[in-house]
């Protein structure tokens, strides 16, 4: 049983019998004396992939999801699925598409720091690493002379994905994406 203040993100819960994993939480603390604090947090079923948002007082508890992580590799994908391998027993497995909704646009060929959650035999869901290495293939030219400086331009990515990055960056740089947030951090 995990207290709903002892939430993190990634922590995988049963609620109704099915497991969900937390993907945010915010706190709500109350102005008014004896007022409980209030856990507002949005879950993702590992299942359906739907998500919800419930509120929870800080002594409130549920019980943990029977699961473990394993770190997988991904090894290949095409249009609608990625094959992945699993690190400890070398074993491999597909996922559709559908199956990936938030991680797609990350996953790609050789990409390590992968976690598969599984439970009886089944994958769940994964866990991407905090940051990956995307290259940059089409902006704006990179200003002359400038500097490393809050403005920015757009830049598309080679997942496809189109992102903010500081002007002085260039077509085939490589940069480093957070996962959670989809935003730039750094050069790679």
């Amino acid at each position: 049983m995990i207290r709903a203040s002892d939430f993190k993100k990634g922590d995988v819960v049963k609620i109704e019998g099915e497991p969900n994993v937390v993907e945010s939480i915010t706190i709500q603390t109350p102005g008014a004396r004896g007022a409980a604090t209030l856990y507002k947090i949005r879950f993702r079923n590992l299942q359906t992939k739907r998500k919800t948002d419930q509120a929870f007082r800080g002594d409130d508890v549920l019980p943990e999801a029977d699961f473990t992580r394993r770190p997988v590799q991904v090894l290949f994908g095409d249009a609608g699925s990625f094959t992945f391998m699993d690190l400890e027993d070398y074993s491999q497995f597909t996922l559709a598409k559908e199956d990936l909704e938030e991680e797609w646009s990350y996953l790609s060929e050789g990409l390590e720091g992968v976690l598969a959650l599984m439970s009886e035999g089944r994958v769940l869901g994964l866990e991407l690493p905090t940051m990956v290495a995307l290259e940059i293939t089409d902006t704006r030219p990179s200003m002359k002379g400038g500097s490393v400086t809050a403005r920015t331009k757009p830049a598309t990515l080679a997942n496809g994905m189109v992102i903010q990055v500081p002007e002085y960056l260039s077509t085939g740089e490589v940069i480093r994406v957070d996962t959670r947030t989809g935003q730039y951090v750094s050069k790679a």
